[in-house]
């Protein structure tokens, strides 16, 4: 069987399988009166189950256990892969898992900030004992700096937590974070196979298709949300599959392209945590200084803002195929720039 196909099953699997579960899980959150009630800074109008990461880890864990019990991980030359890239892939899955567990530990009985973040540290120290590591980094005027153990680790763990908080934090719209993390997981497998690292492109695959089958029912007007379960599972796995897909590579672009792909989450969480220190709040108390609120504040629907977003999320996604010298990425550039041109002119529009 042609190794590609293997990703389209993957990403089949793990699209049905959130189509099928999302609705039974509704069911039980619904019956439970595990829901997430309206008020404050948020946007809904009624109580809304916050379980749905559930369906989307078990639609990727499944994708890639059915794939891996058919054929199991290879590399891009069709062979068993080597030990040290099995333990990344496992790396980045069952840190997935852990991360997973801890948002649904939030999700279910409330945890102080401190707390998560203080577990997502020791999972993502773990993931890098076992290889989810980032060994280079693209400093300026220097080109490309091998990192000793102990600035490696931490720059890991940062990027690790860093990427699964900012996927959550914009979790402030329905179906916001699911498409970005869908549209960055398709991007992060476009490069993955370009790069030769299909294992890696096989994680991108299964998560995009769980977080665009997701959007069935996250979608605005949302049936259900994902939860910090759901988001913190998927903003580390992102991170963990930029780390082993395309920081492996060992060039100066591969080395940038993980965070190009997920710049609009990065830049945005950023923004956040400079005003709030600027103004003398806390990082960690939620305010409406997202994109997405002051879009929101500018006049925007909920709809058109997060279709902007995706649409930022796509062009900084096609300048990553670009930047990863794809033949094809200048046109997958050109087309989403001339997409993003026309979507500003429109929404300037909508504002006056």
């Amino acid at each position: 069987m042609p190794s590609n196909f293997y990703h389209l099953i993957a990403f089949a699997i793990s699209a049905l399988i959130v189509l099928l579960s999302t609705p039974v899980v509704k069911q039980i959150g619904l019956q439970s009166g595990r829901v997430d009630l309206p008020g404050g800074r948020k946007v809904h109008s009624q109580p809304m189950v916050r379980l749905g990461g559930v369906s989307i880890y078990l639609g990727t864990l499944a994708a890639l256990l059915v794939v891996w019990g058919i054929g199991g991980f290879i590399d891009a030359g069709g062979d068993a892969l080597s030990p040290r890239a099995e333990y990344e892939i496992w790396g980045v899955t069952v840190g997935g898992l852990a991360f997973f567990l801890i948002g649904l530990m939030d999700d279910l009985f409330g945890l102080s900030a401190i707390s998560r973040l203080l577990m997502q540290m020791v999972v993502a120290a773990l993931a890098w004992n076992v290889g989810v590591s980032i060994e280079f980094l693209s400093v300026p005027g220097l080109g490309l700096v091998s990192l000793p153990l102990w600035i490696s680790l931490p720059v890991t763990v940062i990027w690790l937590v860093g990427m699964a908080n900012a996927i959550n934090w914009i979790d402030g719209l329905d179906g916001l974070a699911a498409g970005v993390s869908g549209i960055a997981a398709v991007v992060m497998l476009i490069v993955s196979l370009f790069m030769a690292q299909p294992a890696a492109a096989l994680v991108a695959a299964a998560l995009a298709g769980g977080a665009l089958g997701f959007l069935r029912y996250n979608f605005n007007p949302a049936q259900i949300f994902m939860g910090d379960g759901g988001a913190y599972f998927m903003g580390f796995t992102l991170a963990g599959v930029g780390i082993i897909g395309l920081v492996k590579g060992v060039t100066a672009g591969a080395v940038l392209l993980p965070y190009l792909i997920l710049a609009v989450p990065i830049v945005d969480m950023s923004t956040v945590i400079i005003n709030r220190l600027r103004t003398g709040s806390s990082p960690f108390v939620a305010d409406k200084r997202h994109l997405h609120h002051r879009l929101l504040e500018a006049g925007l629907s909920q709809r058109v803002t997060v279709l902007f977003i995706y649409v930022l999320t796509l062009w900084v996604g096609s300048l990553a195929l670009l930047f990863a010298g794809m033949p094809s990425g200048i046109v997958y550039a050109l087309a989403a720039t001339a997409l993003l041109s026309y979507t500003s002119w429109h929404i300037r529009k909508l504002c006056r």
